[in-house]
């Protein structure tokens, strides 16, 4: 038989280790398939608002009763901040006490009001200001977003398909759909944002429909959100996230603040910092840097009348920018390491790494997970990948997809479909796969046939080459752990040499002898450890050089049935397990 990875025994396992993702689900109605049948007939298109903007910062600003929006309205944050509301998202459907107004410095304050958020703004004409809730805010930024795509399209919007943070409560999707009926959309489903980004990918028409990890890592501007999804036959079951308001976009940003502004206190002994309105000017500044730097190898800082009416222009390397924002980088790695591993994973198991977000346009990023990854491992990002998806409009491409599914649907279905009872299902906490035994491997030879974390009910099928020789087959269907094998080179052994070399060239050999005397990086690969076997069935008489089908079904109530036949030969052989009894906390003990 074809010989597939040696396998160790250990302890037998059982096919009732199941467990349940609780409130985590996928989201997702349809299948990678059908989206890829959609876009057959057109393509998700992120459209422009009226000042030709993709990427639209969420903020609201006012000057004598105007409002404006998006990029508009953050060039306000210099001139007009008391009245400019930004970063109010997370704000939504939290109470007052509950939230981190930090992010709001430079931009008009969050205040208590009726234990939820406000703001104090001067929206109208009038001098006086007008208490605005969050709620409000929202509605009116959604109502400007459902304007622009409807003067796009020339005919109104009215419903669309939202994608929210995975750490957002219920509580939050409740306020973010009220904020939204009040413009006049009605949200015919949320959808996580690491979700909509892996179908905005999967939908491709190139892309290979099969069971892998991915590692969505959405890194935004003010925080930065991971999360690792398994993709099993097209169905995304989220095993861990994690978010972090430290290690952002906004930390990068810091970086070439402090840079420009440690020059500019050097040739004219002032701290620009100090003033906020000439720290507003540089923040917009060094963030235009930053993305100059991710697409050149020098940008050009230039600031007019950055303080006490004095202009300032300085300019920056790729090189030297990625040394400053060194502790920064890494924290990025850190986060995602540490969601991998929350996940009980290691970095071996994950097969695609998915970037997100502007901070993800960042090439350092990319290289840096390029040499944590094994290079089997695909990172989908600008810089790694000359067909990837614009990482800043990765979930309205998932999302506008999504909707284009979803649309014929009635909003009673749609809420039948996402109900918990159908999106919580039991996953497997092991894979399952065939030992095939053959007089040449002794300790057998194992193939994973479902892997770990798959929803049920599934199915799956292989076929394998019979012995040259034909004969009985022998089929047994194990349950197996997967483990990471650890093997530590040896030392290179050091060499004393015969002759000195010159006085001058001792400090030259010594370096040389400590390049050499470098230990080795440590090997790792992946191993199975194989439990007893769950069920055993044998096929009689398979010809010389025949195959052999395997098929696995697994119910919804984890009962499990294996069929073995001889390709191209009559009948074949079935067996089955019962279903488990299910334990008293809904899980299958």
């Amino acid at each position: 038989m074809e010989s597939q990875e040696e396998v160790e025994d250990i302890q037998p396992e059982t096919l009732n280790r199941i467990y349940y993702l609780g409130k985590l689900e996928s989201n997702v109605i349809h299948t990678p398939r059908d989206a890829k049948e959609i876009l057959q007939e057109g393509k998700a298109e992120v459209i422009a608002n009226e000042e030709g903007d993709r990427n639209i910062p969420s903020i609201l600003a006012y000057v004598e009763g105007e409002e404006y929006h998006g990029t508009q309205a953050k060039n306000q944050l210099v001139r007009n901040s008391k009245n400019t509301v930004a970063y109010f998202r997370d704000y939504l459907g939290k109470d007052f006490s509950a939230i981190d107004p930090t992010p709001c410095q430079a931009s008009a304050h969050p205040q208590k009001h009726d234990s939820t958020v406000a703001f104090s703004i001067q929206d109208t004409e009038s001098e006086s200001p007008n208490t605005v809730t969050v709620s409000e805010i929202a509605t009116r930024h959604i109502r400007r977003l459902a304007a622009s795509a409807s003067d796009y399209l020339g005919r109104r919007v009215n419903a669309a398909v939202i994608t929210v943070p995975t750490n957002f409560s219920d509580e939050q999707k409740e306020a973010l759909s009220k904020a939204a009926k009040d413009a006049g959309i009605e949200v015919l489903q949320m959808v996580s944002e690491p979700t909509a980004a892996i179908l905005a990918y999967d939908a491709r028409p190139e892309a290979e429909l099969k069971d892998k990890i991915i590692v969505v890592a959405d890194l935004g501007g003010t925080r930065s959100d991971v999360a690792v999804i398994a993709s099993r036959g097209g169905i995304y079951s989220i095993l861990s996230t994690k978010h972090d308001y430290e290690t952002a976009g906004a930390q990068l940003d810091q970086v070439l603040i402090d840079h420009f502004s440690k020059e500019f206190i050097k040739k004219h002994k002032t701290d620009p910092r100090q003033n906020p309105r000439s720290l507003a000017k540089l923040k917009l500044e060094a963030e235009a840097t930053k993305k100059a730097l991710s697409l050149g190898g020098n940008a050009v800082l230039s600031v007019e009348s950055l303080a006490d009416g004095v202009d300032f222009a300085s300019t920056i390397n790729r090189t030297r920018y990625e040394l400053l924002a060194g502790k920064v980088f890494s924290s990025f790695v850190n986060l995602i390491k540490e969601t991998i591993q929350s996940a009980d994973l290691d970095i071996l198991d994950v097969d695609e790494v998915i970037l997100s977000g502007g901070t993800s346009h960042t090439p350092r990023i990319s290289s840096s997970l390029q040499s944590l990854f094994p290079p089997e491992t695909r990172i989908l990002s600008p810089s790694t990948l000359p067909t990837a998806v614009d990482p800043a409009s990765l979930s309205a491409r998932g999302a506008a997809i999504q909707a284009s599914l979803i649309s014929e649907y009635d909003s009673e279905d749609i809420e039948q479909s996402t109900h918990p009872a159908v999106t919580v299902t039991p996953h497997l906490a092991n894979a399952i796969g065939i030992m095939t035994v053959s007089e040449d491997v002794k300790r057998g030879v194992f193939t994973q046939l479902v892997t770990k974390d798959t929803a049920v009910p599934c199915r799956r099928a292989i076929v394998m080459n019979a012995p040259k020789g034909g004969g009985d087959v022998i089929v047994k269907l194990c349950e197996a752990e997967r483990e990471i094998e650890v093997t530590k080179p040896e030392p290179k052994p050091k060499t004393n040499g015969a002759a000195k070399k010159d006085d001058d060239d001792d400090d030259d050999s010594d370096l040389d002898d400590d390049d050499s005397d470098d230990e080795p990086e440590e090997i790792r690969k992946k191993i199975w450890k194989v439990g007893k076997p769950l069920a055993e069935i044998a096929v009689r008489e398979v010809k010389k050089g025949g195959k052999v089908e395997v098929t696995v079904n697994i119910a919804a109530d984890m009962g499990v049935q294996i069929t073995a036949r001889e390709v191209g030969g009559k009948g074949g052989v079935r067996g089955a397990l019962e279903k488990p009894k299910p334990a008293e906390n809904g899980t299958a003990s």
